[in-house]
C-alpha cells in the first residue's frame, strides 16, 4: 500500500519523491482511514455511493445511536483494516464538534487514529 503523506492542514506533500509517501506501513492504513472519514457521501463524482454518511447517519439531533456505528464501518471498511482495537468518541455539543480517536489493527501493525469531525 502507497499512500501520500498530508501534512497538519490537511494538504498533500510535494517535493521530496518517495519521502512523500508512506509504503506498507501502518501509517498508511492510518492516512486513508482518515481520508475515507473526511469524504461525504455524494462527494466523489466517480462514485456517489461512496463516502461517510454524514447528512443521514452522523449529523443532527438525536444520532447518537447512529454515529458510533456508521464511523466504526467506514474505519472496517477500509483497505489494511483488520479490526478495531479501542474506539472512543466525544460528541462536544456547544462547539458542535466530535472527536474520534480508534486504534486499529493493520496488515502492518497498529496505528493511532485521531480526528475531529
Amino acid at each position: 500500500m502507497r499512500y501520500r503523506i498530508m501534512d497538519e492542514a490537511g494538504d498533500y506533500t510535494v517535493g521530496h519523491g518517495g519521502q512523500n509517501f508512506y509504503v506498507n506501513s501502518p501509517d498508511a492504513v492510518a492516512q486513508a482511514v482518515l481520508t475515507r472519514l473526511k469524504l461525504l457521501t455524494g462527494e466523489w463524482f466517480l462514485d456517489v455511493t461512496e463516502g461517510t454518511p454524514y447528512s443521514t447517519e452522523i449529523l443532527g439531533a438525536h444520532t447518537q445511536a447512529t454515529y458510533d456505528t456508521a464511523i466504526r464501518n467506514r474505519i472496517l471498511g477500509t483497505q489494511g483494516v483488520q479490526s478495531i482495537l479501542s474506539y472512543s468518541s466525544d460528541l462536544n455539543a456547544s462547539t458542535r464538534s466530535l472527536r474520534v480517536a480508534a486504534t486499529i489493527d493493520t496488515i502492518y501493525g497498529q496505528a493511532e487514529v485521531e480526528t475531529f469531525l
